[in-house]
């Protein structure tokens, strides 16, 4: 008899006795088999989009690069790493460079520094903190044309409020836009008006998660509010500043917008970075292979100056 149940149980027949069915095992290698289907399926989209819209582009670059590929259709033959040559002697390449590299020092650190000492004064306990949070936040929502348009207006020699200010105290006119001595601070200081923000609620966030107990503890042992913030907040924000460096010295590498829209890379090019000079090359000189040479030129100083900031972290750290 009970062979017979075993049997019918093995074979899949119902069971006369009880009237159920005998439930069907299902195997782990086919349970699993399943579950790598189902994730395969929710990540296609995405795999797709990086594919078409990342891993190709950045192949099919390197390739442009080292042809003699313009926007006219001519020479768009295999020329090998006579761009890459060409640009590394181009005077104008290593100038415009120059002013990229430049113009990332003289922002990196005033973005960094003002942005912490906003959110100090903020982290403190004003009034009305919600005002405060909105006023420094603000700029960073508006577009590079407003913020550039902004700006020029300002900066005016004849009509703009920064200048109207100075005579009124006495001070001669400055030419915020056409002296190449001045340009360039001009535009750091549009930059920071525009993007600290971003910077400041990355340092709020970061205090606001330092434990009370800590500045509680200083204040029995007689710490004043300097001693607390530089032995309290500032180490505990180390980990935050690298990051925000980090990010700071990537983007102010890429900067574009403003200038072109400021000052076109002038006077004299004294302000034009080297994404300026990328497009000029590529969309105004139709040499879209030299371009995209330069392009991968400048992506390999990047990749050295974030490897150098992460060595440097990593020894400070150990």
């Amino acid at each position: 008899m009970s062979s017979s149940i075993a049997s019918r149980h093995s074979t899949g027949q119902p069971d006369i006795a009880t009237g159920s069915q005998p439930q069907q095992t299902r195997r782990p290698s086919q349970s699993r088999s399943r579950s790598n289907l189902s994730g395969w399926g929710f990540a296609t989209p995405f795999l797709v989009f990086f594919l078409v819209f990342l891993v190709w582009p950045i192949l099919y670059g390197v390739y442009m690069s080292l042809t003699g590929k313009s926007l006219t259709g001519a020479n768009d033959s295999l020329i090998g790493f006579a761009n890459y040559a060409e640009a590394l002697a181009d005077a104008d390449m290593w100038h415009s460079l120059g002013n990229t590299l430049y113009f990332t020092v003289i922002s990196t650190v005033p973005l960094v520094l003002v942005a912490l000492v906003m959110a100090a004064l903020l982290n403190v306990g004003l009034p009305a903190q919600w005002l405060w949070r909105l006023s420094y936040f603000a700029p960073y929502l508006l577009a590079s044309t407003v913020v550039s348009l902004f700006f020029t207006w300002m900066y005016n020699p004849q009509l703009g409020l920064i200048n109207d200010f100075l005579a009124k105290i006495g001070l001669p006119k400055v030419a915020w836009l056409n002296d190449p001595n001045v340009a360039m601070w001009a535009i750091v200081i549009a930059t920071l008006w525009w993007t600290v923000g971003f910077n400041f609620l990355l340092y709020l966030a970061a205090m606001q998660n330092i434990p009370a107990q800590h500045y509680e503890a200083a204040s029995l042992d007689g710490a004043g509010a300097w001693r607390q913030f530089f032995s309290i907040t500032l180490p505990q924000l180390t980990p935050t500043t690298v990051m925000i460096v980090l990010l700071q010295i990537l983007a102010s590498l890429k900067i574009f917008d403003q200038v072109y829209q400021m000052t076109a890379g002038g006077p004299g090019g004294s302000t034009r970075p080297v994404v300026q000079y990328i497009f000029e090359t590529g969309f105004t000189g139709y040499r879209l292979g030299y371009s995209a040479a330069i392009s991968y030129i400048f992506f390999g100083l990047i990749v050295l100056i974030s490897a150098m900031q992460f060595a440097i972290t990593r020894r400070r750290s150990a």
